[in-house]
């Protein structure tokens, strides 16, 4: 081989190397993740988007640039806040873009652009729950019992409260309410306690009260039989008030003044004989009107009478005179409490005509006078 050979040998290498020269590596594309700080928070919480960027080229003259987009999202940087308080329940996204590159000229070239999202939940706000209670749970007609409602908002919300009842009446408005059971029926009424929270959601919870049976009222009073007057003692004047009577008397008016709301009756008798004459007086009169009809009966009931409102003091509006059925010469008196009905108590007895029949005034008989020979 030639010089010109070996020369030309040492050239194709040195060529070669010159011709097939390294070429500049590039740097890897920019890329962008997002992060929420809650992945699910109840409108009007606080709510914070973070975008990270990765594969930042590290040239000094390098500036990176943020966009944020999505419903109530605000950012400033590579962080965002979301407005969450008018934000209805559902599903939602904040969503970043990072570009860099030269100040004023970010984004322009392949590679210096990326985008993330960052998906969240608004909830919606769990309705309150509520308890409801009476104290005491038994009443009598007319009494009352607290109510106490206890009612919770998982998120705190403000809450209103308001009560009803199936009978009766209740009154408030807070936690506690007053039950009235004025009016109710006896058994047990239905007490209702309701909530509701700003939100307009409502919760309802319920209790009794039983309304006791209003017990038995007493019985009615009863006539009560007093002494007993006979007027059998005196035969010339069968319709008098004598000392034996007027004791029996004292006794009747001694019960009126400690009642003061109390009646009493007379119911005087007759007997056959006396009857008799004045069945016998009355057909007589009945063509004579001067003819006097005497009644035996009615006279000693009229008589007792008098003696009661002259001598004792009692109000003859308090005395009633009666006649009965009975065949004897005697007088029953009787003592009608308050709310006593005679009528039903005793049977038989009319009353006197006080317009017809009169008092006889009392007098002592006249002295017999003996007769010497």
């Amino acid at each position: 081989m030639n010089g010109r050979s070996l020369r030309f040998a040492s050239w194709v290498p040195l060529l070669g190397l010159i011709v097939l020269p390294m070429g500049c590596k590039k740097p890897p594309p920019i890329t962008l993740s997002c992060n929420a700080s809650a992945p699910a928070i109840y409108p009007g919480e606080s709510l914070t988007v973070t975008a990270t960027p990765g594969s930042v080229n590290k040239k000094k003259n390098t500036n990176l640039v943020y966009e944020w987009s999505g419903t109530g999202v605000t950012g400033s940087g590579n962080t965002a806040t979301v407005s969450t308080a008018s934000l209805e329940p559902g599903s939602y996204s904040a969503k970043a873009q990072v570009k860099e590159g030269k100040k004023g000229k970010e984004g322009r070239k392949p590679g210096e652009t990326a985008e993330c999202t960052a998906p969240f939940t608004v909830k919606a706000f769990e309705p309150p729950t509520i308890s409801c209670s009476a104290e005491p749970s038994e009443v009598k007609p007319g009494g009352t019992a607290t109510i106490t409602a206890q009612a919770v908002s998982p998120q705190n919300r403000p809450l209103t409260y308001s009560y009803s009842a199936s009978a009766g009446t209740i009154e408030g408005s807070g936690t506690t309410a007053s039950f009235s059971s004025a009016g109710a029926p006896t058994g047990a009424a239905d007490i209702t306690c309701n909530v509701s929270d700003d939100k307009g959601h409502t919760a309802s919870a319920h209790t009794t009260v039983t309304v006791q049976a209003p017990p038995p009222p007493p019985p009615a009073p009863k006539t009560q039989a007093l002494c007993s007057i006979n007027f059998s003692n005196d035969t010339r004047r069968p319709t008098r008030v004598d000392n034996e009577a007027k004791a029996c008397l004292d006794q009747v008016a001694l019960d009126l003044k400690q009642q003061p709301d109390a009646k009493a009756v007379i119911v005087a008798d007759a007997n056959a004989k006396e009857k008799a004459t004045e069945a016998k007086q009355q057909k007589r009169a009945a063509h004579n009107k001067r003819i006097k009809v005497q009644d035996f009966a009615a006279q000693r009931a009229v008589n007792a009478k008098d003696y009661l409102v002259t001598d004792q003091g009692i109000d003859a509006s308090r005395i009633t005179p009666m006649v009965g059925t009975g065949d004897d010469q005697s007088a029953q008196n009787y003592l009608v409490p308050a709310g006593a009905n005679f009528a039903n108590d005793v049977q038989g007895a009319t009353s006197v005509d006080e317009t017809q029949v009169k008092a006889q005034i009392r007098k002592a008989l006249p002295q017999r006078h003996s007769h010497k020979r």
